[in-house]
């Protein structure tokens, strides 16, 4: 309970702000699911445009400080190798390499 008004008018704030970046998170991870779904059922139509809509979602999240900017990057980067995999231009696993591998340089 606070106890001073600005930490009232602080608790509001922070419920305000909390219920917004939930509503943020939410949609992006609807968005992604529905992106997956695509892609499981194989339809690359139907995936290219679930792409487009989870990549705009994604990006108007990380516009505001709810998502930053590299997590934003890496969940569209994850999701066009998926689509690019789909659509047969590419392989859809990581391209690190497996636990504890090494690669020898050149």
């Amino acid at each position: 309970m606070p106890n001073t008004k600005s930490a009232a008018k602080r608790v509001r704030q922070t419920k305000k702000r909390n219920a917004l970046n939930n509503w943020r998170k939410r949609r992006v991870k609807d968005a992604i699911k529905g992106f997956l779904a695509a892609i499981a059922n194989g339809d690359a139509a139907a995936a290219e445009k679930a792409y487009r809509d989870a990549a705009s979602a994604v990006d108007k999240t990380a516009a505001s400080s709810t998502m930053h900017r590299n997590t934003a990057a890496r969940r569209k980067s994850l999701m066009a190798r998926k689509l690019k995999a789909l659509q047969g231009g590419g392989v859809a696993t990581a391209s690190k390499p497996a636990n504890g591998a090494r690669t020898k340089k050149a």
